[in-house]
């Protein structure tokens, strides 16, 4: 269903507009952890090993596939917005189009660099070919991951948040299906895994995106659309280059910390891949939720009722305090309980490791929430330099730090968990001030507009 974010209550809307959101992430989630849960649970910590040490590359890919989606359902946000239905169509063309060619050009790249990215991470010689293997399907598969991306940025982007959640469902429970069957009773181990991602990515990501054309066909237009706009893929580049590299940026610094943890052995690596895994859990539902601010932003600019971010702000704010508590109180009060989705050593090195990576960590969920819905706020007004500013200061704190800490000072990998609190820290207190005081399109600025007519 197509919704306009630019009419109606702006409470209503957001927590309409996000419950399939926050239960498509799940699922999504569901899908991304199917693998290290059953890596850990089904085979053994050195399989776990092996899907946490691809992570941090699989994540430069996915970066790409998130830089494209923010890219594509901003514009389209816009054009919606303004009623324009026929560059809605254009632009819906002109994506599928140029991911595909996108896609294929990633997948060779990552077919030749993933064999050296994994020896000068320091791989530890006893997972890697496990971890390769895994690498080189995903790698193979990331067609369908750009795909179904940008097809469900799309689907946001229109105020439709349903229908993603409807394949999502299915394709999750396909992928835990087939991880088991590949796994259990075929015996394949950390291959079977990749491959029942790749099958699932696939079909879902091709059903995903002939339910779009379809609809596509009944928006309707003032004219007949272009197959292909060169000005429209140069507007979405424009926002989606610079998510692309902020995404980027962060796993490329991300790697930077596996290397550091790698070096601490593969139980160290094992209890780090579980609490990441429960981090990212968080950080990504986060994040789809805070998405929605993107598309409620880019709507009413696109509809000049800038009046409403204000207030649309503090509705999304609601939204992510219900999904801030529950994940601090869980993972504080019952760490162990949650990292045993993931390992079997209920008391050993990768546990502790874990365990003391979520205590110093989860208690900076709030934080990092705040700087995440500021974020939303400047993509959908497309403000990209000030997002890319705030997200870069706090990579670059982070990565610093985790040298400093663990190679200058001698902390171990405490001082590694460390530096993500602070970094935190400091990008959302510069976010908040690009958001809401700085700039000629700053929230203060744009909303100053007198609130009328929201029922």
């Amino acid at each position: 269903m197509v919704r306009d974010l630019s009419e109606g209550n702006p409470f209503k809307l957001l927590w309409l507009y996000s419950l399939p959101l926050i239960g498509s992430v799940i699922f999504q989630q569901m899908y991304n952890m199917a693998d290290t849960v059953i890596a850990g649970r089904a085979i053994d910590d050195f399989a776990l090993a092996a899907v946490g040490a691809s992570y941090p590359v699989t994540m430069i890919f996915t970066a790409v596939a998130l830089g494209c989606n923010l890219g594509c359902s901003v514009v389209v946000s816009r054009f919606f917005g303004q009623k324009h239905y026929t560059e809605v169509r254009e632009s819906v063309s002109t994506i599928i189009i140029s991911v595909l060619v996108l896609g294929a050009v990633m997948t060779g790249i990552g077919i030749g660099i993933g064999s050296p990215v994994m020896k000068l991470l320091q791989t530890p010689e006893s997972i890697m070919e496990d971890a390769l293997a895994y690498l080189y399907i995903y790698i193979g598969g990331f067609l369908f991951v750009l795909l179904y991306n940008v097809c469900t940025g799309i689907y946001t982007a229109l105020g439709d948040s349903l229908t993603p959640f409807f394949f999502l469902v299915a394709s999750s429970l396909g992928n835990i299906g087939l991880d088991l069957l590949f796994v259990l009773a075929f015996g394949m181990g950390v291959a079977g895994l990749a491959w029942a991602t790749f099958i699932c990515q696939g079909i879902a990501a091709v059903l995903c995106m002939l339910a779009l054309l379809l609809r596509m066909r009944k928006l309707g237009g003032d004219r007949k659309p272009r197959l292909f706009s060169k000005a429209i893929l140069a507007r979405m580049c424009s926002v989606a280059i610079p998510s692309i590299l902020q995404q980027s940026f962060i796993s490329v610094g991300n790697l930077f910390i596996q290397a550091l943890v790698n070096g601490h052995g593969e139980l160290v690596l094992a209890g780090y891949t579980a609490a990441i895994k429960l981090n990212t859990f968080f950080l990504t539902t986060l994040t789809t939720v805070t998405g929605a601010m993107s598309s409620y932003t880019a709507q009413n600019l696109g509809a000049r009722k800038p009046e409403r971010l204000r207030i649309g702000l503090g509705a999304c704010c609601t939204v992510c305090a219900a999904m801030v508590v529950p994940f601090t109180v869980f993972y504080l009060a019952f760490p162990q309980a949650a990292l045993l989705l993931f390992t079997q050593d209920v008391a050993g090195e990768a546990m502790t490791t874990g365990v003391e990576f979520l205590r110093m960590v989860v208690p900076f969920y709030a934080v990092v929430s705040l700087k995440m819905l500021c974020d939303a706020v400047m993509r959908g007004s497309e403000r990209m330099t000030a997002f890319m500013i705030t997200t870069l200061f706090d990579l670059v704190i982070r990565v610093v730090l985790c040298f400093v800490f663990d190679l200058g000072m001698g902390m171990g990998s405490s001082g590694l968990w460390l530096s993500w609190p602070i970094g935190w820290s400091a990008a959302t207190a510069l976010s908040v001030v690009l958001c809401l005081f700085v700039g000629p399109r700053n929230l203060i600025a744009i909303s100053k507009v007198k609130e009328k007519n929201i029922s």
